[in-house]
C-alpha cells in the first residue's frame, strides 16, 4: 500500500513539474534590453538605433518587416539574429552569452540551447562512442538560427531585410511571434477557441 502512495505521489509531482515547464517562463525586460525603432533607408537596409546606444546596452530588439530581431554588441562586433530560438521560441534576448571554443554563443534562457552569433549555428556536446576514453566535445548541428546582416554607417546600425527565400527552424517561431509578441498568439488561440 505504502508504494502505491509513494508511485502516486511521485506521478504528480512529475505532472507539476511537467505542466511548469510546459508553460515556461515569462518573458521579463533585463535592463540592458531595450526595443528599437526602426526606419527604412531607400537603400533597402532598416535602421536599428545609434551604434553608441547599442554599443552601452549590449543588446536590443526591434522589428524588422514585422519579424522580431535581437541585435548584441559583444567583444567589439555586432550580431543580428531572429530574437526566437529555433528549439522552443524562448526569448534569446534574455539569455547570456558564452564562449563556447573560441565562438561566442547565445544561451537560449529556457532551455539552454547554444546557438552561434556569428553563424546562427546549434552547438551540441556529444561524444564519440567508438573512441577508448570518450569525452564530451562540441558539435554543429548546421544552422538552425536566422542570423541578418549588420552594417554601420556614418554612427548608424542598420540590420538587411531577410532572405526569406533560404528556411531556417527559427521561421516558425519568427513567424509564430511576428505581429506583436505573444499577444499575437493570445489573440490567435482566442480566436481559434471561438471557431
Amino acid at each position: 500500500m505504502l508504494d502505491l502512495v509513494i508511485l502516486s505521489l511521485h506521478f504528480f509531482i512529475c505532472l507539476l513539474i511537467s505542466v511548469a515547464i510546459w508553460r515556461g517562463p515569462k518573458d521579463v525586460d533585463l535592463p540592458s534590453s531595450s526595443t528599437g525603432t526602426v526606419e527604412k533607408e531607400p537603400d533597402g537596409l532598416i535602421l536599428i538605433g545609434k551604434e553608441d546606444d547599442i554599443k552601452k546596452s549590449q543588446r536590443i530588439t526591434a522589428k524588422v518587416n514585422g519579424r522580431e530581431i535581437v541585435v548584441f554588441y559583444h567583444e567589439g562586433k555586432f550580431h543580428a539574429l531572429d530574437s526566437r530560438c529555433y528549439h522552443e521560441g524562448g526569448p534569446l534576448r534574455l539569455g547570456e552569452i558564452e564562449d563556447i571554443n573560441g565562438q561566442a554563443c547565445i544561451a537560449c534562457p529556457w532551455h539552454k540551447y547554444k546557438i552561434t552569433l556569428e553563424t546562427g549555428e546549434g552547438l551540441y556536446e556529444g561524444i564519440n562512442p567508438l573512441e577508448p576514453s570518450p569525452t564530451p566535445q562540441w558539435q554543429s548541428k548546421g544552422v538552425k538560427q536566422r542570423i541578418h546582416k549588420v552594417t554601420i554607417d556614418n554612427g548608424n546600425v542598420y540590420v538587411s531585410p531577410p532572405d526569406l527565400s533560404v528556411s531556417f527552424d527559427s521561421d516558425y517561431f519568427a513567424d509564430k511571434y511576428k505581429n506583436s509578441g505573444d499577444l499575437s498568439m493570445e489573440k490567435q488561440s482566442h480566436s481559434q477557441a471561438a471557431e
